[in-house]
């Protein structure tokens, strides 16, 4: 009787964790599964761009003059002149720059904006 007691002992405590074990359809792979699934994830993105970027700037002064101050609008908008040389213009002195509006270069000082000298083009 001793022995049939120690062998029923002895297999409930094999047979106890093959009891508890779960087949390989569990619950949280049930689960996990379920998750990745209901998401639908579109991975072709149709994007139609059209953007049509129309510059004009038109600057309408028929007559510049010495000591005339730029506003910062009207100075964003010219083209500052770097090869001042090509166009038989003198060296800029520190502080000031060329800017050239339609035909005529302006000498204009950096800082304040103030229209220091004057020339045409050739």
């Amino acid at each position: 009787m001793k022995r049939l007691i120690i062998a029923l002992v002895a297999s409930s405590f094999l047979a106890s964790p093959m009891a508890l074990a779960q087949p390989s359809g569990s619950f949280e792979v049930a689960q996990a599964h379920d998750r990745y699934r209901s998401k639908s994830v579109d991975r072709h993105v149709h994007k139609r761009v059209e953007k049509t970027v129309e510059k004009r700037v038109i600057i309408k002064k028929h007559r510049w003059a010495r000591g005339h101050r730029l506003s910062p609008a009207e100075r964003r908008h010219m083209a500052y002149v770097r090869d001042y040389r090509r166009y038989r213009l003198r060296t800029p002195p520190r502080g000031q720059q060329w800017v050239r509006v339609d035909n005529d270069f302006l000498l204009i000082s950096l800082a304040t904006g103030v229209i220091v000298g004057l020339a045409g083009a050739y």
